[in-house]
Formats: C-alpha cells, sequence, structure tokens
C-alpha cells in the first residue's frame, strides 16, 4: 500500500518532502526519440508503429549539458539550460529510424520547452 505524500505544486512543479522516494510522473504523449541516423527529437507523440514515429511540436536536440544520457533527460531535464543548443520546435516531424522512445516526466518536459531557441 503506497502512502499519501505531503507535496506543493509551485509553476506546474509538484515537490516532495526531500527523502521521499516518488516515482516522477510520466507523461502519457511527451517523448524523446533517438533516431539511427536523423539525431534525437523530443515532442508530443502522434504515432508511433515500428521504426516509424510521427511527432508534433518537437524540437532536435542537438546538444545538451546536464544530463549524463538520454534516460536521464527524459527524467529530470537539463541542468545547463544555457549550454543547450535546441533549435525551434516544427510543427510536425515524420522520423523512419527510430530506435528508441523515452517517455518524459513533466519536470523533463519544462526543462525541455525552458531552453532558449539556438540559433548560429
Amino acid at each position: 500500500m503506497d502512502a499519501k505524500l505531503n507535496e506543493i505544486e509551485v509553476n506546474g512543479v509538484k515537490y516532495v518532502p526531500k527523502g521521499s522516494i516518488v516515482n516522477p510522473v510520466i507523461s502519457d504523449n511527451y517523448v524523446i526519440v533517438r533516431t539511427y541516423s536523423a539525431g534525437v527529437h523530443a515532442g508530443e507523440l502522434v504515432k508511433h508503429e515500428g521504426k516509424l514515429v510521427t511527432l508534433k511540436n518537437s524540437r532536435r536536440l542537438w546538444f545538451w549539458s546536464g544530463a549524463s544520457s538520454l534516460s536521464q533527460l527524459a527524467m529530470e531535464g537539463v541542468k545547463n539550460p544555457d549550454k543547450c543548443k535546441f533549435p525551434c520546435e516544427v510543427t510536425t516531424l515524420y522520423l523512419t529510424e527510430a530506435i528508441e522512445v523515452i517517455p518524459c516526466t513533466q519536470v523533463a518536459i519544462n526543462s525541455i520547452k525552458g531552453v532558449k531557441i539556438w540559433k548560429q
């Protein structure tokens, strides 16, 4: 039986007492997709059939700082948003060689969306 934890919410992010063991809330449709040859993308999952993935409101995660792996990025977001290189969102993206699809926590979603648009 799971005990109810005390929590507060600030700007859409839930916080619990230090030391509490909590399973992070995972989004049903916001994912990070690693592909064979098109890099890494984050966005809202529209469709996933085998290696074919369709995302909407997607950003390419070209370079990130403050997460050691995509798994950590999907759970915790980035720790150094000013050092990340995430270009603007695209409305629709079709990926044909997806090899990994990772659901994100709300904390990670806020972090990814909060990174300023990188322009060269």
